[in-house]
């Protein structure tokens, strides 16, 4: 659950509102390919971390994650990366739906070191860095089509050979 930080304002127009809500949509671990690197350009350093398969499960959905989408990461030169992720899932029934997600890890400067060893990495703690998504969903299945219309959150985390997720749909 998000809760909503009250502000007063002194604008006539501005509401109180019902605080924003979430419920678990799935949990999800995409595995990954060798990553990628096209080097520093113009914006920072861009890796494309490809998916090689996954799966996805929650209270309403379950499948997996076909190969070939992927993040093309952009690492700022503040050492904060930029996601533009496209996935395909595949229902348990075989349906398919498109998965599109922007977002940004941010790790303290105290722990960059650790994160970028092939060792360590998996072994901090996620509450020390902020990893957050916003994944949107596009099908044309109509057992499916709700997903069209809602907006969801993700708190990302790093697994051996993978990255993983809680997506939770915005109520």
């Amino acid at each position: 659950m998000i809760t909503k930080v009250h502000q007063m304002s002194s604008d006539p127009r501005v509401k109180q509102i019902a605080d924003v809500t979430t419920t678990l949509l799935f949990d999800i671990v995409i595995d990954l390919n060798p990553r990628l690197s096209f080097g520093e350009g113009p914006f920072g350093r861009r890796i494309l971390f490809g998916a090689s398969g996954g799966s996805f499960e929650g209270p309403k959905l379950q499948g997996k994650v076909l190969p070939g989408g992927g993040d093309w990461a952009l690492f700022r030169p503040d050492g904060t990366m930029t996601l533009d992720v496209r996935l395909t899932l595949q229902m348990q029934d075989g349906a398919l739906v498109h998965m599109t997600y922007g977002g940004r890890l941010v790790v303290p400067s105290d722990l960059r070191t650790d994160m970028t060893d092939e060792k360590k990495r998996y072994q901090v703690d996620p509450a020390r860095y902020y990893f957050r998504t916003n994944p949107l969903f596009e099908t044309g299945a109509e057992r499916y089509a709700w997903l069209n219309d809602i907006v969801c959150i993700g708190s990302g985390y790093l697994v051996e050979g993978a990255i993983a997720y809680r997506v939770s749909q915005v109520l």
